[in-house]
């Protein structure tokens, strides 16, 4: 039989050779691929993934037990030596044992998974409380114990998603401004939304929760160890979800301290700029970078407008009245994916932004508009 499947099929025997060696060399050629866990750093990542595993264990061996019996059954108790199917219809003590033993292997289940349930909810006796709120398409984190607040965003050129340059190490995970977090620090989040539902969830920590709109969610993390650990939102929240990446820099306390007063520093400064007389050509080089970090995604880098978002060049909202455009980068346009972004932005780059756009992409209003005109419009 085997000299005939060579003569028919020759190729038989090199395939199973080969799907041998292939089967043989899995763990190693699986070693490059994400198929565990991510390396836990937080007490709540270890214990998640310790659940995670002894759940498999016994998974594994239910599924080792009942097929054993049942191609036992099959082989021993085949029709071609003469058994008769058994009847077990009224037999009570059966029906006890096999509901009793799954009742309890479920339960077995449901301690540890509960018990780690409630070590994940308890959010109090935290040392630092954050508050995360999420846009289209970005991250807003408010220090609320350090009066601190800004706004992180997708830092991948767009060079890379458009395919016009090399893909680099962590694209579209990376931001231009990571959440920083104290090393050894119990953290308290309140997870909330400011549009449609998102999901902050950072899997090297351990935490994943829904950010809805009018609701605050809670988790909490204490890290482990000093690192960058990547995330992403975890709900299809619109057309570039997948650009909504979450990076958390993990540092020492002291290093985390360091980090706030050069942050409340660089908050002083930007709210002084929001005094001061800007040159147009100063407010040119400001406004293009806020346009590439907070307009390009939807009108694109140069201008050239994406799917149904207007293209700026001629635009007749940048080559308009001066009030309407300040008027619908600040409060959005109703029924449309135009965010308002008086919230999200300083008075400084909402008029370096505008004017950037009056003035760019071919547009030649001659406007310089300037913080404090921006800011007369919050009154």
């Amino acid at each position: 039989m085997s000299r005939k499947l060579i003569t028919e099929f020759p190729g038989i025997v090199p395939r199973l050779l080969l799907g041998m060696s292939l089967w043989l060399a899995a763990p190693l050629a699986f070693a490059e691929y994400g198929l565990n866990f991510q390396k836990p750093v937080s007490s709540v990542a270890h214990e998640i993934l310790k659940l995670h595993n002894t759940i498999l264990v016994v998974c594994f061996l239910i599924f080792v037990i009942v097929f054993s019996f049942m191609f036992y059954s099959i082989f021993a108790h085949r029709k071609s030596r003469g058994h008769k199917a058994a009847q077990f219809h009224e037999n009570s003590t059966l029906e006890v044992i096999w509901t009793l033993i799954p009742f309890l292997i479920l339960v077995g289940m449901a301690i540890p998974s509960t018990a780690t349930l409630i070590d994940m909810s308890d959010t109090s006796k935290s040392d630092l409380t954050i508050k995360i709120t999420g846009y289209q398409w970005k991250w807003n984190y408010d220090y609320l114990d350090q009066d601190l607040r800004f706004f992180s965003t997708l830092a991948t050129p767009r060079e890379q998603i458009e395919n016009k340059a090399a893909k680099g190490e962590h694209y579209l995970l990376e931001v231009d401004n990571p959440i920083v977090l104290p090393v050894g620090k119990k953290v308290r989040f309140l997870v909330t939304a400011n549009d449609v539902i998102h999901a902050w969830w950072v899997p090297q920590l351990g935490v994943k929760q829904d950010a809805i709109p009018g609701f605050i969610n809670e988790m909490w993390a204490r890290i482990d160890e000093p690192g960058i650990y990547r995330g992403q939102c975890a709900e299809l929240c619109g057309k570039d979800h997948g650009y909504m990446p979450i990076v958390v820099n993990a540092v020492s306390p002291e290093d985390f301290a360091k980090w706030v007063a050069m942050q409340k520093d660089k908050a002083a400064a930007e709210s002084a700029g929001d005094t001061k007389a800007w040159s147009k050509d100063e407010l040119m080089e400001k406004g293009k970078k806020v346009y590439a970090s907070t307009c390009a995604a939807c009108h694109g880098a140069g201008g050239e407008g994406v799917g149904l978002f207007p293209k700026m060049a001629g635009n007749k909202i940048a080559n308009g009245p001066l009030a309407e455009h300040l008027g619908i980068v600040m409060n959005g346009k109703a029924g449309t994916a135009m965010q308002a972004f008086a919230a999200q932005l300083s008075d400084t780059d909402i008029a370096a932004v505008v004017t950037y756009e009056r003035n760019g992409f071919g547009n030649k209003t001659g406007d310089a508009i300037q913080p404090s005109q921006v800011k007369a419009l919050r009154k």
